[in-house]
């Protein structure tokens, strides 16, 4: 069956309704989702059941571009500075130095196994290099593992930035593939371009999204997440174009917004999720689809190789050695190790020498395939027995709420008070959304005269108003007083 443009939309929308009542049932028997709607599109594929015929790696390529700008974006958007802070140094150094070691190590061992070149060793190496958001964010999402002091969000933080880190690393060495004559040395340059720029036009991206969310009057809250689509892929292209690393910022951009206050905030963050679930299952979908499983069987040997050096040799020693520095017990290093998931980003990466046309091309994209699948099955099913294990989880009752996680939480609010905003006070003129409340305090309902005035990040406070707040904390009531320089009222 080939793909045209009468059953593209039934196909792909049967593909999506299947996936997502697969994936709903799988968490009852450990089985990560991904792997799953990796499968799907296996089974649909050219060798599969369905037999739809899908071999084209630049509209692979495309959509695995377009998929990894709405995963890392809502990563990036969940990120709590205040979680992350503490182990921001930490975080850092896994998503650089972590992903360099781990490229180094695994290139050699292929270099030392194979008879690739050892610029073919170490582009393979670096194409698998990162750990997964994709599957690091929905594996320990959906399954709610809850884990001790600051792991949960060291991993979420290494496995959202260190994309970019592996993708100056497998351009770099597929830069030297094609061409021999060039020296190591030549891709520094290029390494501290995309980086630098990169980060930088994250932080300037960033601040000019949150100017124009919270100053252009749409009218529509509706709109407002469309406009943050727009502004995601302004800075992910233009940050391309001046010769930056697009990923890293789009990362940096969604981790300073999801910090800030934004108008119609809980609504762009919701969508997000969706969007991102959303993209992760088009993205393992179109993967599964170009992978011919029978050509992928021969390498079945040597990919078991190279994965099982990879999660048990390459990954740890990558890990131990970056961690150094810091004081850290052993267990949560071997956890941090194990939790080194693979998954679509490492095929898509594998794509580029597709594309390229190099010398074994198509062995290192099934090479990349399995140790993907392998990863997804081995890491992503024992996630919780080795937290267990290590003892680095949670007791059952006992996980971490965030005032993130309140933010964005459907429960009702617990508690409600007044306040009188005087002629003298300093919110006067100013619009909601700068007004710095604490997350979890909602103004639900502002009474102006006689008339009761449904508000919105945009609504701008007027003398004599009367707010009603709603928050889950009674200390969220001082902060509100100190924001606004008023005396609360409590409703009886």
């Amino acid at each position: 069956m080939f793909l045209t443009s009468e059953n593209i939309l039934l196909i792909g929308s049967l593909l999506l309704f299947i996936s997502i009542v697969i994936g709903k049932t799988s968490s009852r028997f450990g089985v990560p989702t991904l792997l799953l709607f990796l499968t799907i599109g296996m089974m649909a594929g050219s060798d599969g059941i369905a037999g739809i015929k899908f071999d084209n790696p630049k509209i692979a390529q495309f959509i695995g571009i377009v998929s990894l700008n709405f995963i890392l974006f809502s990563g990036g958007l969940d990120t709590n500075w205040k979680t992350v802070k503490p182990i921001l140094r930490e975080g850092v150094v896994l998503s650089t130095i972590g992903v360099f070691f781990t490229a180094m190590s695994l290139g050699l061992f292929v270099f030392w196994l194979t008879d690739f070149t050892i610029y073919e060793s170490l582009l393979l190496g670096s194409i698998v290099s990162s750990t997964d958001a994709a599957a690091v964010f929905s594996i320990l999402r959906s399954k709610s593992i809850a884990l001790k002091s600051n792991i949960r969000p060291t991993l979420e933080l290494e496995s959202g930035s260190n994309d970019p880190m592996a993708y100056v690393l497998t351009i770099s060495f597929l830069t030297l593939v094609i061409n021999q004559d060039q020296g190591l040395l030549s891709i520094i340059p290029i390494f501290l371009l995309q980086m630098i720029l990169g980060g930088i036009a994250g932080f300037g991206f960033g601040i000019l999204s949150k100017y124009i969310i919270n100053n252009l009057k749409l009218g529509f809250e509706g709109l407002y997440p469309v406009l943050v689509i727009a502004l995601m892929f302004i800075t992910f292209s233009a940050t391309d174009a001046l010769g930056g690393n697009g990923f890293l910022a789009i990362y940096i951009c969604a981790v300073y917004l999801g910090n800030q206050d934004l108008i119609y905030k809980k609504t762009i963050l919701k969508m997000y999720d969706g969007l991102a679930w959303l993209m992760q299952i088009i993205l393992f979908l179109t993967l599964g689809l170009l992978v011919f499983p029978s050509h992928v069987m021969p390498f079945m040997g040597i990919g078991l190789l190279i994965s099982l050096f990879l999660i048990f040799i390459a990954r740890p020693l990558a890990v131990f050695i970056s961690l150094i520095p810091f004081k850290m017990k052993v267990k949560r290093k071997l956890f941090i190790s194990w939790v080194g998931l693979r998954g679509a980003v490492p095929i898509v990466f594998a794509t580029y020498p597709l594309i390229a046309g190099i010398d074994k091309a198509d062995m290192m994209f099934n090479i990349v395939f399995f140790i993907s699948v392998t990863s997804i099955v081995l890491q992503g099913t024992t996630l919780s027995m080795f937290a267990k294990w290590l003892k680095v989880d949670l007791p059952e009752g006992e996980k971490i709420v965030t005032e993130h996680d309140l933010f964005i939480s459907n429960e009702p609010k617990m508690m409600m008070q007044e306040v009188h905003v005087l002629d003298n006070c300093i919110a006067i003129g100013n619009k909601i959304v700068n007004l710095g409340f604490p997350n979890s305090a909602v103004i639900s309902m502002i009474k102006r005269g006689d008339l009761f005035i449904t508000p919105d990040g945009s609504t701008v406070i007027e003398a004599n108003d009367i707010l009603v707040v709603l928050t889950d904390k009674e200390e969220d009531f001082d902060q509100v007083s100190k924001c606004l320089k008023q005396k609360i009222v409590e409703v009886k």
